[in-house]
């Protein structure tokens, strides 16, 4: 017999793999390189983000990580879709929590939410806060955002703040576009997040969040 098979987990959907790792070990093998990328990104930036450097960091050999990620473009790549994947997970599970109960401040659950994700994620910070993003990551970081941005507007329609038009669609990816923005340099002056800046991000899209709702004289009255 073979090895098992399981579930892809952490690895599905990376677009910038050589391969894709379709036996159980494998998959746990690449996760490791991956865990063993995030703490050389953390601790020593992304420059350092190479082959021969992650391989002696996961304990493998070069080999077994150029077969899945041939150089660090595909290594920040990889980082880069894991960080989508969490980010996308919560807002699919604040979507279910908008839908089970009303939220009296839904601009401020939101970028709590995500702010806390900022400082646990620190290689999120690091990857973002670098220099090493590439096209292909940016082109990613674009569609992520509008995913994003889908999830915003699911939570409105759960919460009956709004109607589902195309309005609503670019509406949504405005504010995605600017709380990024805001909690982007909110970790960058401290990595808890400057508390002020995220309280005027808050009091910025709350009304935005006003506006919106205004336009649904039925949802938003």
């Amino acid at each position: 017999m073979g090895e098992p098979t399981a579930d892809a987990g952490p690895v599905a959907g990376i677009a910038s793999l050589r391969r894709t790792p379709q036996q159980a070990r494998s998959r746990a093998r690449l996760v490791r390189v991956l865990e063993a990328a995030e703490r050389v990104l953390v601790d020593e930036g992304v420059e350092a983000l190479t082959t021969t450097r992650i391989a002696a960091e996961a304990g493998v050999s070069v080999g077994s990580i150029y077969q899945y990620l041939p150089d660090r473009g595909a290594i920040i790549e990889a980082l880069a879709a894991g960080y989508f994947t969490k980010l996308e997970a919560a807002m699919d599970d604040l979507v279910r929590s908008a839908s089970a109960q009303p939220w009296e401040d839904p601009v401020g659950v939101l970028i709590d939410a995500y702010a806390e994700i900022y400082r646990t994620e620190h290689g999120f910070r690091a990857l973002w806060f670098g220099s090493g993003l590439t096209e292909q990551t940016r082109a990613a970081d674009r569609e992520h955002k509008r995913r994003m941005a889908d999830g915003i507007r699911r939570i409105l329609l759960a919460l009956g703040l709004a109607e589902d038009d195309d309005d609503l669609a670019r509406s949504c990816h405005a504010a995605v576009l600017a709380a990024d923005a805001l909690a982007q340099e909110a970790f960058r002056r401290d990595t808890k997040g400057d508390a002020a800046l995220l309280d005027e991000a808050k009091i910025m899209l709350r009304g935005y969040l006003t506006d919106i709702a205004g336009r649904y004289p039925e949802q938003g009255g």
